[in-house]
């Protein structure tokens, strides 16, 4: 390959980067973004970042002396991918001919409908959106945040430890279910109680109050709630609309096999937008997570180079984090299909404890509340081979 190109230059993008070179790929490397930044730390953008005590330059993902001898083609988002020509299309008109393609243009934050224009109302997905909540939020006054999964959580417990009066609104009877299931959702969501946060469970939002700036947040069951601020997080949209009609398989983002491959030949996926086969589960899943952007680039640049030629392992289970009111919490693995959650360590109303799922007795994931130790070691377990 004389070319290889890496569309998203955020951590996949940049992970992807490294394997290539780590991996022997000394041939043209161009890494495109839409972002005009460097590749940079996303998770501290809910938390230090927004409480001013982590700077920008602490974000930096590369090392000072780091040299990749990659093109970076920055502040330009790709529109297109000619099939026949093999060719990249950028929204400046420039076209990057490639002989191999990582695909890694992650998620953009979904929008509420009819909030665009209003001032007040914020989604958190890039250093941009950071920088603007962030300054909004060191003004103070009543935050209402919408969505209770684990950014909207990150935020209210940033802007409660700032002094802001928060409130945070979930449509779902139980905050994370969907990844941690109800029993668990409930003890972890329970961590605003516990702080005085309110938490308006079961509703949704009808829209918003506010000329120029928003004032209140309409609920569908005809409640308002006053608000200086709003943050919309309601989940993330894959970034694939530029490939449609490419040829490559879309399904709930780049559909993969379990190595990142696609359906052309010489494409991968790696990172949000990457919906990739797990063995374990026998199905497709997008992972949203650090760990991922992280560690898989590594398999699918290996796929990349080999021309497909190498055998798919099986992906570690998922891994993620959040810190919340002076709790890490961990989770490792699939909640989804357990049939059973025990507690073995610790006690869920001291918000200390470590649960473990299973199916048909088996763990298939486990969680842990200030446990890193019990946790970690639950973790290996997990991704330890299977006969």
């Amino acid at each position: 390959m004389r070319t290889v190109a890496v569309v998203g230059a955020s951590l996949a993008g940049l992970s992807a980067a490294r394997s290539l070179r780590k991996q022997g790929y000394d041939g043209r490397l161009v890494v495109i973004g839409d972002e005009l930044h460097r590749p940079y730390d996303r998770p501290p953008l809910s938390k230090e970042f927004l409480a001013g005590t982590l700077g920008e330059a602490d974000l930096a993902l590369e090392a000072q002396d780091e040299d990749l001898c990659a093109e970076w083609l920055l502040g330009t988002r790709a529109t297109g991918l000619d099939r026949a020509d093999r060719a990249v299309r950028l929204a400046d008109g420039r076209e990057v001919r490639v002989d191999g393609l990582v695909i890694a243009t992650g998620a953009a934050a979904r929008r509420l409908p009819g909030s665009d224009g209003l001032a007040g109302v914020h989604v958190l997905r890039t250093l941009d959106d950071a920088r603007a909540l962030r300054d909004e939020l060191a003004r103070g006054g009543r935050l209402v945040v919408i969505g209770g999964g684990f950014i909207g959580a990150e935020v209210a417990s940033t802007a409660y430890a700032l002094g802001l009066d928060v409130t945070v609104v979930e449509v779902a009877p139980t905050p994370l279910a969907g990844p941690l299931g109800a029993a668990m959702g409930a003890i972890v969501s329970g961590l605003h109680a516990d702080h005085g946060v309110r938490l308006l469970c079961g509703v949704g939002v009808k829209g918003l109050s506010g000329e120029r700036r928003v004032d209140a947040v309409l609920l569908e069951d005809g409640r308002s709630v006053p608000a200086d601020i709003v943050l919309v997080g309601v989940g993330a949209c894959p970034g694939v609309e530029w490939l449609a009609g490419s040829g490559v398989e879309l399904d709930n983002g780049v559909k993969c096999g379990a190595d990142g491959r696609t359906a052309l030949a010489g494409v991968v996926a790696v990172g949000d937008c990457a919906n990739w086969y797990d063995p374990r589960a026998g199905a497709h899943r997008r992972v949203e997570h650090w760990t991922g952007a992280r560690e898989r680039p590594e398999a699918a640049v290996a796929t990349l180079l080999a021309g497909g030629a190498v055998a798919p392992g099986v992906p570690r289970p998922p891994y993620f984090w959040s810190d919340q009111y002076g709790v890490r919490i961990q989770f490792a693995g699939h909640a989804a299909g357990a049939d059973s959650v025990t507690v073995e360590e610790g006690a869920a109303d001291d918000r200390n404890v470590l649960a473990v799922y299973r199916r048909a007795g088996d763990p298939v994931a486990v969680l842990g509340m200030n446990q890193p130790r019990l946790f970690t070691r639950w973790r290996k377990q997990l991704a330890a081979p299977t006969s």
